[in-house]
């Protein structure tokens, strides 16, 4: 006779269609900077085949797709992220993987001259991180976790770095790169959209940026 509803061989096949395998991975396989993109890959065996991909951060769901994207990721992207797949018999999650951004700028979008930046640097370690370095280029600029520019300048333009120690020893981040914008810039066009009698402010105007951006970094 056929198997009742709930009879140990009709479960066990039911088990043993779910999807297996299944797994995740992340590309760049390095450290992550903040805004740089990343992507997730979710892999899985099923038979029948995987039809759902479902991406969660923590318990919360994301996204769906067999690859997730983060194209411009931020501290707060930070965090474990699984992926479900699902098919006719049921459905299964992967182990979490641990997303870091090592290191993150605020404010994110523009430096203009004058403005406060704040570099926050994350990284873990076991035994936990105990010194924290900054770094402009090769030049040690300062220690701790965050580091600050408070009234930046054109001349703090350029490549920094956080180096990371523990008992074990240290490690450097990949480098984020800062480009220090004219604050001069905004006044030169606002005197040219105002006329000819603008004449002089746009002269004045124009000088200070000239001097300005002979101290921003070559492209």
């Amino acid at each position: 006779s056929a198997p009742s509803l709930f009879s140990p061989f009709l479960i066990w096949t039911l088990k043993r269609n779910l999807p297996k395998r299944v797994s995740v991975s992340i590309s760049p396989s390095g450290e992550i900077v903040e805004g740089s993109s990343v992507t997730l890959t979710c892999s899985s065996d099923g038979n029948p085949p995987v039809k759902i991909y479902t991406w969660f951060k923590g318990s919360k769901p994301v996204g769906e797709g067999k690859t997730y994207s983060i194209p411009n990721i931020r501290s707060e992207d930070s965090g474990e992220y699984t992926c479900q797949s699902q098919n006719d018999h049921g459905e299964r999650r992967s182990t979490a993987v641990q997303i870091n951004v090592l290191l993150s700028i605020s404010p994110s979008g523009e430096i203009v001259e004058g403005s406060s930046v704040t570099l926050t640097c994350s990284s873990d370690g076991n035994p936990p991180v105990k010194i924290y370095t900054w770094f402009k280029g090769s030049t040690s600029v300062g220690e701790g976790k965050i580091y600050s520019i408070p009234n930046i300048r054109s001349e703090d333009s350029g490549e920094y770095t956080c180096q990371s120690q523990n008992h074990h020893g240290e490690r450097r981040s990949t480098a984020v790169q800062i480009n220090v914008l004219c604050k001069y810039w905004s006044a030169v066009w606002f005197a040219v959209g105002g006329g000819g009698f603008l004449l002089i402010p746009v002269l004045i105007c124009i000088c200070w940026s000239v001097k300005c951006s002979t101290n921003l970094p070559t492209v």
